[in-house]
C-alpha cells in the first residue's frame, strides 16, 4: 500500500470505500448550504451536519480530533479555517466557510466550501467578497485539474497560484501556513499539497494517490495567527478569507473527485478534464 515516498496509495476497491465517505461529506455540504442564512448560529449549522453524519451511519472526521469539539468547522469573515461552531449569529454580508469530514468503514472524506450572505435588507452581497469566493473555488478546480497532467504534485500549487494572481480583483493572498494533504485511513497523511509554487518538484502523480486540494485565499495579506481557542485561524490584517476543498483520487483512467456528487465533472469541464468514473 505504501510507496517508497511514504504515500498510502489506494487500490480501486479502497477508493470505492473512500467514495462512500465522500458522498456523506457531499450530503453534509448540501444540508449546511441550505441552512446557511442570516440569523442562524454556527452551532445550528453544526447540528445540521451532525444529523446528516448520524443518519448515514458515519462518524465525523473532526469531532474529537486532537480535542476538536464539533462535527464541522465554520469560519466567518477574517477566520480562515478551523472556526469552532458556537453562539455566533450569521449577519448580512458575512463570508462563511464550512469544512466537513466523514469516516465510513475506516476511510475518510474531507471537503470545504465558502459562501457570501446577502447584504442588509436583501441587498446584493459585496462583489469583492463574491469574487474572493469564486476565485478560491476556481483555484481549487485548477489545482485538481493539474493532477490530471500526470506530472509532479507541485503542479497543483502552481495552478492555484496562477489563478489567485491572475484573477480580476486580485491578486489575492495565498495562505501558506496551511496546505492540502494526503487522505485515506487517516484524515491527514503524506504528502503535503501546497497551494503555491515550490522549488521542489514533489512526488510524481500516479494511480492510487488520494489527496485533499484546499486553497485558502484572502482579500489582503496572507499571514495568519492562531486564536486563543487554539483552533481558529484568522488573518493578521483582518481581511476576509475563503476556503474551498475536495478529496480527489487519481485512477488509471484519470481523476474522480470523491466528495463531489458528480465526481467533479462540472468543475473540471472548463479545464478540459474528463473524469474517470468508478466502476
Amino acid at each position: 500500500m505504501f510507496g517508497r515516498d511514504h504515500i498510502e496509495y489506494k487500490t480501486p476497491d479502497q477508493v470505492r470505500l473512500m467514495r462512500r465517505a465522500g458522498l456523506v461529506v457531499a450530503d453534509v455540504h448540501a444540508a449546511v448550504r441550505a441552512a446557511v442564512a442570516v440569523g442562524v448560529t454556527t452551532a445550528e449549522l453544526d447540528a445540521v451536519a451532525a444529523d446528516v453524519v448520524r443518519a448515514a451511519g458515519a462518524t465525523s472526521s473532526f469531532l474529537g480530533y486532537e480535542g476538536y469539539p464539533a462535527t464541522i468547522c465554520v469560519s466567518v469573515n477574517d477566520e480562515v479555517i478551523h472556526g469552532i461552531p458556537g453562539e455566533r449569529v450569521l449577519r448580512p454580508g458575512d463570508v462563511v466557510s464550512v469544512d466537513a469530514g466523514a469516516v465510513v468503514g475506516g476511510w475518510h472524506g474531507d471537503a470545504a466550501f465558502s459562501v457570501v450572505l446577502p447584504g442588509p435588507d436583501g441587498a446584493a452581497a459585496d462583489p469583492a467578497d463574491v469574487a474572493l469566493v469564486d476565485t478560491t473555488e476556481r483555484a481549487m478546480w485548477a489545482g485538481i485539474a493539474a493532477l490530471a497532467v500526470g506530472g509532479r504534485l507541485d503542479e497543483v500549487g502552481a495552478a492555484v497560484e496562477d489563478v489567485a494572481e491572475g484573477a480580476e480583483g486580485g491578486p489575492y493572498g495565498i495562505v501558506e501556513d496551511y496546505v492540502g494533504h494526503g487522505i485515506g485511513t487517516q484524515m491527514h497523511q503524506d504528502p503535503d499539497v501546497p497551494n503555491y509554487r515550490t522549488r521542489g518538484r514533489g512526488p510524481r502523480v500516479r494511480p492510487g494517490l488520494c489527496v485533499a486540494v484546499e486553497p485558502m485565499l484572502t482579500r489582503g495579506d496572507a499571514t495568519t495567527q492562531l486564536c486563543e481557542d487554539e483552533w481558529t485561524v484568522v488573518t493578521d490584517d483582518g481581511s476576509r478569507a475563503a476556503h474551498c476543498e475536495h478529496t480527489v483520487a487519481v485512477l488509471e483512467e484519470g481523476l474522480w473527485v470523491l466528495t463531489a456528487p458528480d465526481g467533479g465533472a462540472a468543475g473540471l469541464a472548463p479545464f478540459g478534464v474528463t473524469v474517470a468514473p468508478l466502476v
